[in-house]
């Protein structure tokens, strides 16, 4: 595995300063596969304008590292889930802190936050577009989490995956929740992208075909600029998969309660209400409703034992 220094990963930049497309990768250390996607996109970029002479660039493209202690320990995170930790009280605190008394996660956040901040000072963008890329401990389906609002709603569906509403109902101090116009100075769209499980090759093709598809649709690049037949496998992959869902049920994993899945499970399968799908030191877990189970805990690290979502088909579930 790679020795990662540098927390930004590279960046393009093209002619006109409309908009900044901050790409996050490793979020958490044992997901790597949005990193590895960053990495094959900027080549991408590079090389378009050998071949293609009418390619233009309206923005520029920043690839980050979220957790880069983590990623070089291959971890989910060190000490905290760093997605956890974009709480705006907290992150004031520590901005007073020293840096000595600074943990793990705390300085990866800081230091996070402080490149970002930069790349706007920097470029002055009229519009900032953020996309936080992922993966599962489990099998079965590739998602796009966003806020519930049209526009938000809008642009997730470009990337050919099933949208999931109501993930920050159910989580807390996730980029989603932090990156805001209001916190960052500037029109700002945030969304997360599942891109398949930890360790599937495919994973990485898809982090780029949702990465090529989301800089198609704020109008960074022309639709028949940056080959990208990596876009079907978008398009097939979610075929039989439902185009919006919302959350109604999440299990939290408290300290030492011995949480554990069933095997077996896999992202968007259909569970039925008084199913039990888990154990606890204290027995059974039994799902409430029924739905379809999203992101069964399958490895050592991680606050969310699953989610249970079900299906929307009218008015995008506002």
């Amino acid at each position: 595995m790679a020795n990662y220094t540098q927390r930004k990963i590279g960046s393009y930049e093209g002619r006109k300063n409309e908009t900044l497309f901050i790409c996050f990768g490793a979020m958490h250390g044992n997901e790597p596969a949005g990193l590895r996607a960053i990495e094959l996109v900027l080549k991408m970029l590079e090389i378009e304008p050998i071949k293609n002479n009418n390619f233009n660039f309206n923005g520029k493209f920043v690839g980050l590292i979220g957790n880069m202690q983590a990623l070089n320990k291959g971890k989910r995170f060190i000490e905290k889930d760093l997605n956890r930790k974009f709480i705006e009280k907290d992150i004031e605190r520590l901005r007073n802190l020293n840096i000595e008394d600074l943990k793990f996660e705390e300085k990866e956040l800081l230091e996070l936050l402080n490149a970002v901040q930069n790349e706007i000072e920097e470029y002055k963008p009229r519009r900032l577009v953020l996309l936080d890329l992922h993966t599962t401990s489990s099998f079965g389906g590739i998602f796009t989490i966003c806020r519930r609002d049209e526009v938000s709603i809008r642009i997730a569906t470009a990337l050919h995956a099933p949208v999931v509403l109501g993930m920050l109902d159910g989580l807390r101090g996730t980029t989603l929740h932090y990156f805001t116009s209001e916190n960052t100075g500037v029109d700002t769209i945030a969304l997360t992208f599942e891109s398949g499980q930890h360790n599937e090759r495919l994973s990485v093709n898809r982090a780029i075909a949702g990465i090529i598809s989301l800089l198609r649709e704020v109008g960074i690049i022309f639709p028949d600029d940056v080959e990208n037949y990596h876009e079907e496998i978008l398009i097939e992959f979610s075929e039989n998969l439902p185009k919006l869902t919302t959350l109604i049920e999440k299990y939290d994993i408290i300290d030492n309660d011995g949480f554990k899945m069933r095997p077996g499970f896999k992202n968007f399968q259909f569970i039925k209400k008084g199913e039990c799908i888990a154990h606890n030191v204290k027995g059974q877990i039994c799902v409430k409703e029924s739905g379809r189970i999203l992101m069964p805990l399958y490895q050592d690290q991680g606050e969310d034992g699953y989610f249970i979502i079900k299906d929307i088909t009218d008015d995008y579930g506002i």
